[in-house]
């Protein structure tokens, strides 16, 4: 199917393309990867008048390093991540969810910002994002910007805390540097959505677990944080008895949803089995 006639524009500087936002108000989206918004397009389930490309603003790219954190511009390709030393070093558990992201070309066209304002709760960034406590840069009008904790950016099915007229313009990711990573993901095909995805990273001493971050995917109308289970690991061994015991609540008070690839008490099981999975790989056992 053939979209909908639409203008199109591509500004140069994030101000620039805010302006265009203002100007068009509801009329206008924006364009980052496109992998979500151009099949919706197709299939005309949205009609803008008017689409911002953000593909041509410098800025909003690139990944450096400031201080104890990585800083990777909204823009930034899922392949520039997987490419990038920086990344796998300091935010393993990123780049290792990034890795089951549907195929090359995809990865080569889809942006970490994209996905992050998308909120597909079956997306493979959002729990990622979580776990390693990222921030999340939102630029708005006159040049003010302010910053959100992940743990706050995700609001509801597909709505996140950047408001109209504003846009992503990083994430700020504290380094995890030591930490062991792993993703685990449940999928009936090869590049399936994630029917239940589990991100963990774990620091370990003495073969015990001090520190441990777990965030959940498709286990409700956000990703979560299992923070119960965070709070559980600590201290425990790196076996899988322990862990067993430590993540078997790790379901508790999610809302997962029930569709053709499983119902919601299918959903609750998987969970645990992939966190106790994903957190015995992050501990190296």
């Amino acid at each position: 199917m053939i979209p909908a006639q639409f203008d199109y524009v591509a500004p140069e500087t994030v101000q620039d393309a805010i302006a265009a936002l203002a100007e068009h108000g509801d009329d206008a989206k924006v364009l980052a990867g496109g992998q979500s918004l151009l099949p919706i397009l197709r299939m005309r389930l949205n009609a803008p008048g008017v689409i911002v490309d953000l593909g041509r603003i410098p800025e909003l790219q690139g990944i450096s390093e400031e201080g104890d954190h990585l800083v990777i511009g909204a823009m930034t390709t899922y392949a520039a991540l997987l490419a990038s030393e920086a990344v796998s070093t300091h935010a393993g558990v990123l780049s290792k969810a990034i890795h089951t992201v549907a195929d090359p070309q995809i990865r080569h066209r889809g942006t970490i910002g994209g996905a992050l304002v998308h909120a597909d709760p079956a997306g493979d960034v959002g729990a990622p994002a979580l776990a390693l406590g990222a921030e999340l840069v939102i630029a708005g009008a006159g040049g003010a910007t302010r910053t959100v904790a992940a743990d706050d950016f995700f609001e509801d099915l597909f709505t996140t805390a950047v408001r109209d007229g504003e846009l992503l313009t990083q994430v700020r990711v504290p380094k995890h540097t030591g930490w062991g990573a792993h993703y685990e993901k449940f999928v009936r095909v090869s590049h399936q959505w994630s029917i239940v995805g589990v991100a963990a990273t774990v620091r370990s001493e003495a073969g015990s677990i001090a520190e441990a971050r777990v965030g959940l995917t498709n286990m409700g109308s956000t990703p979560l944080r299992a923070k119960a289970v965070e709070e559980a690991l600590v201290g425990r061994p790196a076996t899988d008895e322990a862990v067993r015991a430590a993540v078997a609540s790790v379901a508790d008070g999610t809302n997962p949803p029930s569709d053709l690839n499983g119902d919601s008490d299918y959903r609750k099981h998987l969970a645990t089995v992939l966190t106790r999975r994903a957190v015995l790989a992050a501990a190296g056992a």
